[in-house]
């Protein structure tokens, strides 16, 4: 019962806050033409004013989302992720992957849910354009070995700057104890997080090897 009203209260008030203008909505309403999202972000780069108008959309999600992941995307809170600098596609895929299951947040599900289409392009807009708040390392022999541990193990697929692709996630800047979380659960078989290949790459890494590769990607900028 509790879990019911906890849920119903959060779509609520998410609702509330993500209400846009029938008016900001693109010209037809993106999510009544049934465009796919990905598509939709696509068209929209390559057309400055209709980027510019879900920026503003997104900007406005933004500033709910920031209870968790922070001012711009840089996220406070050790077990929360920073989704500033991260790619637009990416992000995308993500929500795509909330919104059916495929990656498990009870809260971001529900989320996800009552965003409108206008709304998810827009947070993904505005969130790749912000910056992440760097922190320099704190303990420059784990970062050395951090440093050798990614060469061998994620530069291939996020970048010698960890900065990633439309299908790998920035990794760049990102909170440790979040990242060093999401790795063990790749390499555990966790329902959680699933990715083949993450979960082959990972599954030789031993707990101090992640401890090590996250600090080192953490003071990457």
């Amino acid at each position: 019962m509790v879990k019911w009203i906890r849920v119903a209260l959060t779509t609520t008030l998410v609702s509330m806050f993500f209400a846009v203008p029938a008016s900001a909505q693109s010209p037809g309403g993106a999510g009544s033409t049934g465009v796919a999202l990905g598509a939709q972000l696509q068209e929209a780069q390559n057309q400055p004013r209709e980027l510019e108008r879900l920026y503003k959309i997104g900007k406005k999600v933004a500033a709910v989302c920031a209870n968790c992941h922070g001012e711009g995307g840089s996220s406070v809170k050790p077990d929360i992720p920073n989704l500033a600098g991260q790619n637009p596609a990416y992000l995308l895929e993500q929500i795509r992957q909330f919104s059916i299951g495929e990656r498990r947040n009870e809260f971001m599900e529900g989320l996800i849910k009552v965003l409108k289409p206008d709304e998810k392009v827009g947070m993904v807009v505005f969130y790749s354009g912000q910056e992440v708040q760097h922190r320099p390392a704190d303990n420059p022999a784990l970062v050395s070995k951090g440093q050798s541990v990614y060469a061998k193990t994620c530069q291939s697929c996020h970048g010698s700057g960890g900065r990633g692709n439309e299908k790998m996630a920035r990794i760049a800047g990102q909170q440790a104890p979040y990242l060093a979380l999401t790795i063990k659960r790749y390499r555990d078989g966790s329902s959680v997080r699933k990715d083949p290949l993450m979960a082959t790459s990972t599954q030789r890494l031993s707990d101090a090897d992640i401890a090590a590769v996250v600090a080192y990607v953490a003071t990457l900028k």
